[in-house]
């Protein structure tokens, strides 16, 4: 079993603590990962938004801003998510070639009905040969980059797929390997299955494992490792409106649990919110754009403090920095870190049917072809 003070190699780059971001659409563009690497001390890796394959090499602009980092950022870290080989190794030989990125993630973990209608995102597992062809044609374009992937269980109970992807993306050459322990049935309700990452993590010696749910403080995440034995930990929600949980994390890895978790004042954290706010308008060349990118972050932020649904309604109007000044300047800043204010955020979905192509479950080694729409710029899942 891994030991909590561990590192993760991700081919020639050490993640120390092995602790990383995961990519969420419209979460974690640049701004946020700075905020979230602050709080770290630069230690951990921070991975870009989810970028669809076809959109980098038609070189769409908006794609191309989200693939832009930073010069504190190493190793700058992209997920990429495909549903066609041939465009997959395109998009892989093109950050290599460019050198866009140091990593390179592949995405096989989205619910989303929209996507798994066309065949893509958490149902594509499902066809092993397909799941092989992609994961062959980017490993082959990548270079000296190491490239890493994101699944889920599988589609349902009765149609999981981890184990074998798990072992395709080790014959293929594939870095590391990260589980959410939920199906796409379950979208982000219920509980995650730890068990399933303890499994995956004894079925594929040879690679590092990382797990993923559940996560909501820093005890949990040495708790995963304690209980699965994987290699490192990928934090999605539990990160909302809180980056400083970034750096509960490294403190956590180096003393063990039990420590202290930051425990921000309102004033404190209304710092926060006027400094992501400030980023945001300085990424987008528009301060009204970035208040209103902002919006979004507002009631994960201030989520178990007293301020009032009608301050939280005009917070998340705001349209400048000035207006949100002046809301923030109402807060009364002097309450503490309200108990209880760590648990879910963002998306809590219960269970669904999985909507799949027509046919799809038939035959798991079908080389499908899957619909190109299959490729939208949704969830990381």
């Amino acid at each position: 079993m891994s030991h909590p003070l561990s590192e993760l190699q991700i081919g020639p780059h050490t993640v120390s603590p092995p602790v990383v971001l995961a990519p969420m659409a419209g979460i974690t563009n640049a701004p946020f990962r700075t905020l979230c690497r602050e709080f770290s001390g630069g230690r951990g890796l921070f991975v870009s938004e989810m970028i669809t394959t076809r959109a980098l090499v038609e070189r769409d602009a908006k794609t191309m801003r989200l693939v832009h980092f930073d010069g504190t950022e190493k190793p700058r870290s992209i997920q990429l998510y495909g549903v066609d080989p041939v465009y997959t190794g395109r998009a892989v030989r093109m950050i290599a070639d460019e050198d866009l990125a140091d990593h390179i993630d592949l995405n096989f973990g989205c619910p989303v009905p929209k996507v798994t209608r066309k065949g893509g995102g958490s149902a594509l597992p499902y066809k092993r040969n397909l799941l092989r062809a992609i994961l062959r044609e980017a490993v082959a374009g990548a270079g000296d980059l190491p490239v890493t992937m994101k699944m889920r269980k599988g589609i349902d109970d009765d149609h999981l797929t981890y184990l074998d992807a798990g072992r395709i993306a080790v014959e293929e050459g594939v870095t590391a390997v990260a589980l959410h322990g939920r199906t796409a049935a379950q979208h982000y309700g219920g509980t995650a299955d730890w068990d399933a990452i303890a499994r995956l993590r004894e079925h594929v010696p040879e690679i590092p494992v990382l797990g993923n749910g559940d996560i909501w403080s820093a005890d949990d995440a040495l708790r995963m490792v304690r209980e699965t034995g994987c290699d490192g930990v990928v934090v999605g929600r539990g990160c909302l409106g809180r980056p400083w949980l970034f750096g509960d994390l490294v403190a956590a890895f180096e003393a063990g649990p039990g420590g202290s978790p930051y425990a921000p004042s309102l004033k404190e954290v209304a710092g926060v919110m006027r400094r992501h706010a400030e980023l945001l308008g300085q990424w987008l060349g528009d301060e009204r754009r970035g208040v209103v990118d902002f919006r979004k972050h507002v009631p994960w932020y201030t989520k178990g403090f007293s301020v009032g649904k009608e301050l939280r309604h005009r917070m998340a109007m705001a349209g400048s920095l000035a207006e949100l000044d002046d809301l923030l300047g109402t807060l009364d800043l002097d309450q503490p870190w309200p108990a209880g204010a760590d648990g879910p955020r963002g998306r809590t979905a219960g269970r669904n049917k999985v909507v799949l192509p027509e046919g799809w479950l038939a035959d798991p080694y079908e080389c499908a072809r899957v619909d190109a729409a299959a490729e939208l710029d949704t969830s990381g899942g």
